[in-house]
C-alpha cells in the first residue's frame, strides 16, 4: 500500500530527473550540437575540461561564494530560529513574515537587491552616505561581488532551513534542559551542549540542502551582474549555461554538470563524515 502512495512519485522521479541524469552522461561522451549530428569522444570533454582556464576560474567562484553563503545563511537561519523558538506573541505571525522572502521570485529578489546596492541612487549607499561613507559599488568591484550576491540568497532562501530548524529546536526533550538547569548550567552552555547536539542531524541536512544551492548558483547572478565584473560572479552553473544554451555545445555542457555533481557529492559526503550521525 506504501508502494502505491509513492508510485506517482517515483514514476515522476525517474522520469524527469534518473532518466535524465543518465542520458546527461552519454550526451557527455558525445560532441552533440544543435544540428543534430554528433560523434562518440569518450572522456574528451572531460580532458577539455581540466585544461579549460574558464571552468578553473568558474569553480573558484563557485568555491568562494559556496564558503560565503552556507555559513551565513545557517547561522542567520539558527539564531532567527532561536529568537522564534523563545517568542511566544504572536509567533506565527513573525514565522510567515520570515519565511515570505523564500516564497518570492529569485528574480523579483535579486532585481530589489540590484537596486539596494546602486552606487548613485541605492538605499544602502544612501544610509552609507549619512555618516560619510562611500558611495560603493558593490556589484561592480571583485572584491565585494560575491559578499553581496551571498546576502541577497542568504536573505531570499533563510526562510526554509529556519523553519526546519525551528522543527528541531521543538523536539528537543525539555527534560533534558531542565536537568542542565537544575545542575547550574547557563543558557549559553545549555544551548552548546544540550540544544546543538539534539539539532545534529537536522544541521546536517540544512547543510547539505544549503551547499546543494550554493553550488548551483545562477539565478541572482545572471541578473545582477550577468557574470561580471570580468567573471568575478561566474559560477559553474552559469558556465554550463553559456555552454549548453549560448555556443550550443551540449556534449561540454553535459560533462560540466556531471563534474558540478561530483563535487557536490563529495562535499555532501564529507559533511555526513563530520556533522552527520554514523548511524
Amino acid at each position: 500500500m506504501g508502494l502505491l502512495f509513492v508510485a506517482p512519485m517515483l514514476v515522476l522521479f525517474l522520469l524527469f530527473r534518473f532518466l535524465p541524469a543518465i542520458g546527461a552522461f552519454f550526451l557527455s561522451l558525445t560532441d552533440y550540437r544543435i544540428s543534430g549530428k554528433w560523434d562518440f569522444i569518450a572522456l574528451d570533454n572531460y580532458t577539455r575540461l581540466l585544461s579549460d582556464k574558464v571552468f578553473h576560474e568558474a569553480l573558484l567562484v563557485t568555491i568562494t561564494y559556496t564558503v560565503i553563503f552556507v555559513p551565513l545563511t545557517v547561522l542567520l537561519s539558527l539564531g532567527t530560529a532561536v529568537l522564534l523558538h523563545q517568542v511566544v506573541w504572536k509567533r506565527g505571525f513573525f514565522r510567515g513574515v520570515f519565511f515570505l522572502p523564500y516564497v518570492t521570485s529569485i528574480v523579483l529578489a535579486a532585481v530589489i537587491w540590484k537596486w539596494i546596492y546602486d552606487a548613485q541612487d541605492g538605499l544602502l549607499n544612501a544610509v552609507l552616505g549619512l555618516v560619510s561613507i562611500g558611495p560603493i559599488d558593490f556589484l561592480s568591484q571583485s572584491g565585494t561581488v560575491l559578499p553581496s550576491i551571498a546576502v541577497t540568497s542568504a536573505w531570499k532562501g533563510f526562510g526554509y532551513s529556519m523553519l526546519i530548524l525551528l522543527a528541531g529546536l521543538q523536539a528537543v526533550p525539555k527534560s533534558y534542559l531542565e536537568a542542565a538547569m537544575i545542575d547550574g548550567a547557563s543558557t549559553w552552555q545549555r544551548f552548546r551542549y544540550v540544544t546543538l547536539p539534539q539539532l545534529r542531524p537536522v544541521l546536517f541536512f540544512v547543510l547539505v540542502i544549503e551547499t546543494i544551492g550554493a553550488f548551483q548558483v545562477f539565478d541572482a547572478m545572471y541578473v545582477m551582474t550577468g557574470g561580471g565584473p570580468v567573471r568575478s560572479s561566474y559560477s559553474l552553473v552559469y558556465f554550463l549555461y553559456d555552454s549548453g544554451f549560448k555556443y550550443f555545445d551540449f556534449g561540454y555542457a553535459s560533462a560540466i554538470g556531471l563534474v558540478l555533481f561530483l563535487i557536490v557529492l563529495i562535499v555532501s559526503l564529507v559533511q555526513r563524515r563530520l556533522v552527520g550521525r554514523d548511524d
